[in-house]
């Protein structure tokens, strides 16, 4: 399949986590290390900017998310997909991840106080005054919460740490589209569990406050999961999709078709446009 071309001046703000003995991959709780195949991160380059995120809510660990603090965006969020019809919790108040803010903090993720947050977390992640003059940008989530079918886990995915800038046609068009595609299928065929990584690329453009790049806007989306048990006899079109297939989509207003395509594809597209060799399943998931 043809790919979307990348400029050559393409300057990649984010990157990834190493895998295996990797100061990130310690880092990672036993009680996040369900939501990653086969317990293993993607695989790729670390950055000092880069922290790994075990999503806490209500006392429960929900998803893993390697969080970007300089750009102040999710790298790629990384969650077990529950079978759901695809209803929204659109009434949950927007979060913000105490972590980033105080080495004491609660693990919980909490909702934003009425008076100013603390600066420390204004630094460290993306605030909802981030997106206020926004008009053609919502506030995209990488875990979905219609991937979830418990109240606390969609609840959990309305954190601003899973949250990137992505342009209203493309989120509500062909990206909600494709959620729905592959929300679907692994609804359909997948019989075990189902493991999801959705993350980003982006080239240099920010949302701005106060005269300042705030918070990085993605060129890309991409999502891949892996399911290795699934229906045998379900039909080929969709067959052909298993243990493992992806998705890249272009964040415009126009030209922003999502494509499906293979893990080895989507991994050969983001090494052209990063120059880094990545893995985003454990042996590829076979």
């Amino acid at each position: 399949m043809e790919k979307p071309s990348v400029a050559p001046t393409l300057i990649i703000l984010l990157v990834w986590v190493a895998m295996t003995q990797g100061d990130l991959q310690e880092k990672l709780v036993p009680a996040c290390r369900k939501f990653l195949y086969m317990s293993t991160l993607p695989q790729g380059n670390q950055g000092p900017q880069l922290e790994l995120i075990c999503q806490y809510y209500n006392g429960k660990a929900r998803f893993v998310t390697l969080y970007d603090t300089l750009h102040r965006i999710p790298v790629y969020s990384a969650y077990t997909f529950k079978r759901s019809d695809g209803s929204r919790k659109v009434d949950v108040p927007w979060m913000y991840e105490p972590q980033l803010s105080i080495a004491t903090g609660s693990r919980d993720m909490q909702q934003f106080p009425q008076r100013d947050l603390h600066r420390s977390a204004d630094d460290a992640q993306a605030v909802l005054e981030d997106y206020r003059d926004t008009v053609d940008i919502v506030r995209g989530q990488l875990n979905p919460d219609q991937h979830q079918s418990e109240f606390d886990d969609q609840a959990a995915t309305y954190t601003m740490t899973n949250a990137v800038p992505l342009i209203k046609e493309f989120s509500e068009g062909p990206w909600a589209a494709q959620e729905k595609v592959t929300r679907q299928r692994l609804n359909n065929y997948c019989q075990g569990t189902a493991y999801v990584v959705t993350g980003v690329l982006t080239s240099g453009r920010a949302l701005r406050r106060f005269d300042a790049d705030r918070v990085a806007v993605p060129d890309y989306v991409w999502s891949a999961y892996c399911c290795d048990d699934y229906d045998c006899n379900a039909p080929y079109h969709e067959f052909s999709r298993f243990p493992a297939f992806a998705s890249l989509g272009r964040n415009r207003r126009l030209d922003n078709t999502v494509e499906e395509t293979s893990v080895q594809q989507l991994e050969d597209f983001i090494k052209r446009a990063t120059g880094k060799t990545v893995n985003i399943f454990y042996k590829d998931c076979k």
